[in-house]
C-alpha cells in the first residue's frame, strides 16, 4: 500500500487534498499536524482518523527539527505534499520573523529529515512536492509581463515577507533536487480558492462579509482593500489534482511549474460577482478599510501554465462562477450554524 504525507493537512488545501487521495486512490493518507492545529477543515475526517480508516494523523511542527525526523522514520511516505506554511501575506508584514523561520527553515528541516532517511535507507526514494508561491514573482511591472502570463523563467521580485520566504522555499526545493538527488519539485501555484477558505483571503473575507450581511449579523458594508489587484482563480480542487498529476505523472527531480487557473479578473470584480450572489446584493455598500491594505502589493498575477500542462496534460475543469457560488454557500453554512467570526 502505497502513503502519502501531507504536511498541512488541516489546512483548506491540505484537507481538499485528503479527500481527494482518499477517493481517487487507495493509498493511506498521512497527515502531519500540531498538537494546537485547528481542526474545522477536517471534522469530516475525524471519524475515519479515530478507526484508522486510512487517515492517520501524526504531531509534528515544522520548527522542531527531532519531530519532523521522528514523523519521516515512522511513515517512510512514498509521496510528500509540503503544503504547511505560514501562510498569509498580509500576517507576514508584522511576523517576518516567524514566517521567514517557519517557511524556509521549517522547509529546510523537513527535507533535512528526509535525506537523513535516505542516507540511512539506499531503496528509500520519495517522491516530494514542495509547494512555493505565486508570489515569489510579486510586482512585476504590467510593460515587463509577457504577453502570455507569468512563465517559469519570469525574475522573482517577491513583495512581501510572505513571498521572500516562499523564495527561500522553492529554491530549497531545487537545491535538495540538484545537490542530493532527490526528487523534488517545486510548484508556483497562483490564486486558489473554494470552500474551507481563510478568511484573512481577499475572497473569502468577501464571501463571508455578505453571509454575515444576509444573516444581519452585520451592517450591509463590506470592507475591503486593494480591489485593482488583477489575479487569476482557479479551484482549491482542481489544485488538489493538479498536485497529484504532479506527483505520478512521469515525476522529474528539480523540475519548477506555475499553476494556475484559466480566469482572470480585477479583485474588485470579484467582490462585484459575490454580491451579485447575495440575497442582500441591492443594500450592499463597498467601504475601503486602510488596515486591509498591504505597504506594497503583488497587483499582476496572471500565470502562463503551458509547461505544466503540457508534462501532465492537467486543464482546471470548475468554472469560477461555482467556485465563487460554493464559497459563498460554505460561509452561509457556517453562519447558519450559529458560528461566531471575528470581524476581519
Amino acid at each position: 500500500m502505497k502513503r502519502a504525507l501531507i504536511t498541512g493537512i488541516t489546512g483548506m488545501v491540505g484537507s481538499h487534498l485528503a479527500d481527494f487521495l482518499l477517493e481517487h486512490t487507495d493509498w493511506d493518507v498521512y497527515g502531519v499536524c500540531r498538537w494546537r492545529s485547528p481542526l474545522d477543515n477536517v471534522t469530516h475526517l475525524l471519524d475515519r482518523v479515530n478507526k484508522r480508516d486510512r487517515v492517520f494523523f501524526e504531531y509534528a511542527d515544522l520548527n522542531d527539527e527531532m519531530s519532523l525526523i521522528a514523523a519521516v522514520n515512522k511513515i517512510k511516505p512514498d509521496y510528500v505534499f509540503h503544503l504547511a506554511a505560514q501562510s498569509y501575506p498580509q500576517t507576514s508584514f508584522t511576523a517576518p520573523i516567524d514566517t521567514l523561520n517557519t517557511n524556509i527553515l521549517g522547509t529546510c528541516r523537513l527535507l533535512e529529515a528526509f535525506r537523513l532517511a535516505m542516507d540511512e535507507d539506499k531503496d528509500y526514494k520519495p517522491v516530494i512536492h514542495v509547494c512555493a508561491s505565486s508570489e515569489v514573482f510579486g510586482r512585476i511591472p504590467a510593460e515587463k509581463k509577457p504577453e502570455t502570463g507569468i512563465h517559469e523563467e519570469c525574475p522573482f521580485h517577491p513583495a512581501s515577507p510572505y513571498a521572500i520566504s516562499k523564495t527561500g522555499t522553492d529554491l530549497l526545493g531545487r537545491y535538495y533536487a540538484e545537490a542530493y538527488g532527490m526528487t523534488v519539485m517545486t510548484t508556483r501555484m497562483f490564486t486558489h480558492t473554494g470552500p474551507r477558505r481563510g478568511d484573512v483571503f481577499h475572497e473569502s473575507t468577501f464571501a463571508k462579509q455578505i453571509a454575515m450581511i444576509e444573516a444581519d449579523l452585520i451592517e450591509p458594508k463590506v470592507m475591503v482593500g486593494n480591489l485593482k489587484s488583477l489575479r487569476t482563480y482557479a479551484d482549491v480542487r482542481d489544485a488538489v489534482r493538479a498536485y497529484y498529476m504532479l506527483v505520478t505523472v512521469n515525476p522529474i527531480a528539480g523540475e519548477y511549474y506555475n499553476i494556475g487557473g484559466s480566469y482572470t479578473c480585477e479583485v474588485g470584480d470579484t467582490l462585484h460577482t459575490l454580491i451579485s450572489y447575495s440575497t442582500k446584493k441591492d443594500e450592499i455598500k463597498i467601504v475601503t478599510d486602510p488596515e486591509r491594505l498591504r505597504p506594497i502589493d503583488a497587483d499582476l498575477q496572471v500565470p502562463d501554465c503551458r509547461k505544466f500542462k503540457a508534462h501532465t496534460g492537467w486543464e482546471p475543469k470548475i468554472s469560477f462562477e461555482t467556485t465563487m457560488h460554493d464559497l459563498l454557500d460554505y460561509w452561509r453554512e457556517r453562519v447558519r450554524k450559529g458560528e461566531v467570526f471575528l470581524t476581519r
